[in-house]
């Protein structure tokens, strides 16, 4: 037998060989990672949520492959805040980002998860509603990731108008169906480049202006819908006076949900069909790539929507139709995969960055307030947060407060007054009253209920005080938010 010779740089060469081969075999193990996220898509226009009037079998094939999570809150439910907290894990008073406050510094932006990850060897890419600035860079973060189809502001429903959406116009002429057509192609090219990729879409849809794709126009035509048991101006008699001052109480008549709720309904439910189908063009990609085992997909929206419950429309609000969203994510890898299974776990926005990098196999930065989803997903009836806070800091100033959820219950401190009304506070038992109907603040039967949530709130706001950012306008709500401050004083 002949026996081969290598010389020093023989040697060198091989083993620098073997090196790169184990190093592509390490970073083909690693899982794929698709983040899908809506702009205003609320629990009702998902059918394996419960409303079999509307059409979502992607959603519903994605739910009954994974884990669908029914306590999932935004922290802030308004799209600017909201993502910047997916990305960085922390709370809105920490990132320092939402409309009437300011941008996103460099330094906060280091340690999101696009950013961590691509560090990491992971192709990255990003298309749709980017949602906010990064000082010195603005709306566009192009240079941030590998593949880019983002663009500034709201983005537009016509694909011609987003610059980087262009070359799919043609043949996906509204934006839904190109951001699926999007998906395609960076799956293709992370496959051909043998790399793990972390795709981020955001789509526009289901936000107003209302523009559903005419492709569609027949999935809900003529049709009627059931109004929610809370719907109406009737059954929000009982909430604060401070919630009425902002535009989402206006709105119930402005757009319409009080005069023509069935077309209103039908237009924003063809607007999630269409993402539906972009879920469904997505999935069948990674299918045909062979990537299926290997790819984690998180479905979810950045804020709900008050589609006329209660006699409110849009979001922001900290009722249950505005903060709490759709959550899926499928794991193939887990032992949840293909039961059928559903969690009712607390879970928040905030988790999403550090449990997109434990799937990458990545330390969690200490700075973030969220945590790893994966216990849940091994074991759907782990828990791994007892709380989480829910604020709005944007639109009216009466509107603005702070928001405690646990598993049961959910309070709320409505700081405003004046000489039409008092500061007031919500006490709502979730579990038994999921639609929000009997505030039980006031009921001596709740007191001791009603102090544990007091306190719970108020270690929130010294948390805020702690490690919330120094500019951006944010300092003065740990004043405003006080609960021992008369607001004559504020």
């Amino acid at each position: 037998m002949k026996v081969m010779k290598f010389t020093s740089k023989g040697l060198h060469l091989f083993f620098a060989f073997a090196l790169t081969i184990a190093s592509a075999q390490a970073e083909a193990k690693k899982p794929n990672i698709i983040f899908l996220l809506a702009d205003d898509q609320n629990i009702l226009s998902v059918g394996c949520y419960g409303n079999s009037e509307v059409q979502t079998p992607h959603m519903d094939k994605l739910g009954a492959d994974g884990v669908i999570f029914d306590k999932h809150y935004n922290t802030t439910p308004i799209c600017m805040a909201s993502r910047a907290s997916i990305m960085t894990g922390m709370y809105e008073y920490k990132t320092g980002t939402n409309f009437q406050h300011g941008d996103m510094t460099p330094k906060i932006w280091e340690k999101s998860y696009p950013i961590l990850l691509r560090e990491a060897g992971y192709l990255t890419a990003f298309a749709g509603k980017f949602g906010f600035q990064i000082l010195k860079h603005g709306y566009d973060a192009e240079q941030f990731f590998d593949i880019w189809g983002g663009g500034p502001n709201q983005t537009e429903y016509k694909t011609a108008k987003n610059k980087s959406m262009r070359k799919y116009a043609k043949d996906y002429p509204h934006s839904t169906r190109a951001y699926g057509a999007f998906g395609q192609d960076v799956i293709k090219t992370a496959a051909q480049q043998n790399k793990p990729f972390c795709l981020s879409i955001s789509f526009k849809a289901p936000h107003h202006p209302v523009k559903p794709d005419p492709k569609f126009n027949d999935i809900y035509k003529g049709k009627t819908f059931t109004k929610p048991a809370n719907y109406g101006r009737e059954n929000g008699k009982h909430l604060s006076a401070q919630s009425k001052q902002g535009r989402q109480y206006s709105r119930f008549t402005s757009w319409g949900y009080d005069t023509d709720y069935d077309q209103v309904m039908a237009n924003y439910y063809q607007q999630v069909y269409a993402i539906d189908v972009a879920l469904g063009m997505i999935r069948k990609e990674i299918e045909a790539q062979g990537v299926t085992e290997n790819t984690v997909i998180i479905y979810t929206s950045d804020n709900g929507f008050i589609c006329g419950s209660h006699g409110y429309g849009s979001k922001v609000l900290p009722m249950e139709e505005s903060s709490r969203v759709p959550l899926i994510i499928l794991d193939p890898r887990s032992d949840s995969a293909g039961k059928k299974l559903r969690t009712k776990s607390l879970t928040g926005n905030i988790d999403f960055a550090p449990t997109i990098l434990e799937l990458a196999g990545l330390p969690i930065p200490k700075n973030m307030d969220g945590v790893s989803l994966l216990p849940i997903l091994e074991k759907t009836d782990s828990h791994v947060r007892n709380e989480l806070a829910v604020m709005n800091t944007y639109g009216a100033t009466p509107t603005k407060n702070l928001t405690l959820i646990t598993q049961e219950w959910k309070y709320t401190y409505w700081w405003y007054g004046d000489k039409q009304m008092t500061p007031t506070e919500e006490l709502f038992n979730l579990n038994k009253d999921p639609l929000e109907m009997t505030n039980l603040a006031n009921n001596d039967e709740h007191t001791s209920i009603l102090k544990k949530m007091q306190a719970k709130y108020d270690n929130q706001l010294k948390h805020w005080e702690k490690e919330g950012v120094s500019y951006n306008k944010y300092p003065k709500y740990i004043t405003l938010f006080d609960r021992s401050i008369p607001w004559e004083k504020k």
